[in-house]
């Protein structure tokens, strides 16, 4: 295993510690407190994973899923259960191969969520990330409603090495990525990466922004890999599902970053994003530096949770 993918989940399984205290803790604590598998047993597996913010769907599908396996090993100890548990997790998880294709062509990244989520830091990772990797970049901030998020973008930009393409607070999102566009192509960049806004509480507004937006780049850009990526707050839980499945109504959503997920309870909501919308989670944040946005793997997420030794699979 490289160093740094080695180190990558030493802070996952760091980043997890409320979260692995909220559900593991009490899932550990039904293994050994029931001497046998009954209905109060499942039942209390239940609970603790939906109060771990699995949701209620992903909860059902793992427990029954459990329910079919304990029956079909014949396994009659609790504390045999949690081998399986973690699987059916991770199958809940499993959305067969998560693409990077983005990375590997000439695209475009849109960028979007709601303020405070990270969305702009996160846009400012993935642009030195890409860059890091012999990648040209070509940033686009259109999220031109907040001044602070174009300075904030403009500081990524300069921390990174990219170039930047802004006009001033309150013009037209749709105008920043025509001009970035017009840049990314005139430099032969590889990636160009717009930072939107996502005022969900104005979705006709938002719809028809992005429309406008999206229309542009096919326009001009019609031959660029497109790569839609919502950001949410890791920490508000069942609030960031509700959050996806209101920006699923206005955009076609690839992915899911997940940030803040260091010092939250809640990051079972990884695991119900995936299982009940059916949207790659493609990165997830566990701090502030400019590495601790990381690629999405459920297997080492679980593992991390569960603290498996991560050699296992």
């Amino acid at each position: 295993m490289s160093e740094g993918k080695k180190g990558f989940f030493g802070r996952l399984v760091e980043g997890l510690t409320k979260t692995r205290d909220n559900i593991v803790s009490g899932i550990d604590s039904i293994f050994s407190g029931f001497s046998a598998i009954d209905d109060d047993f499942y039942e209390e597996i239940e609970e603790t994973l939906i109060m771990g913010d699995l949701g209620i769907q992903t909860t059902m599908a793992i427990v029954e899923d459990l329910r079919k396996k304990v029956k079909e090993q014949h396994i009659k100890d609790p504390s045999q259960c949690k081998e399986v548990l973690i699987e059916s997790i991770k199958r809940q998880m499993d959305l067969g191969e998560n693409a990077y294709e983005f990375e590997h062509r000439q695209s475009v990244v849109l960028v979007i969520g709601v303020n405070g989520v990270g969305k702009t830091t996160s846009v400012g990772k993935l642009a030195g990330q890409l860059k890091d990797q012999g990648k040209k970049v070509v940033l686009a901030a259109a999220d031109t409603f907040r001044a602070a998020a174009i300075e904030q973008l403009t500081e990524w930009a300069n921390r990174a090495g990219v170039e930047i393409i802004a006009q001033q607070e309150g013009s037209d999102p749709a105008a920043v990525v025509y001009d970035a566009v017009a840049a990314a192509k005139s430099r032969q960049a590889d990636v160009l990466i717009c930072d939107t806004a996502g005022r969900l509480h104005n979705k006709k507004n938002l719809m028809e922004e992005l429309k406008k937006i999206n229309r542009i780049i096919d326009k001009e850009y019609p031959d660029a890999y497109r790569e839609t990526l919502v950001v949410l707050d890791g920490t508000t839980g069942q609030n960031a599902m509700v959050q996806a499945r209101q920006f699923m109504e206005v955009a076609q959503i690839t992915g899911i970053i997940l940030t803040k997920l260091d010092g939250t309870a809640k990051g079972g909501i990884a695991v119900a994003i995936q299982s009940e919308l059916g949207l790659p989670v493609k990165y997830v944040g566990i701090g502030e530096k400019i590495d601790d946005l990381q690629k999405f793997n459920a297997d080492d997420f679980v593992n991390a949770l569960f603290q498996v030794n991560e050699q296992h699979g």
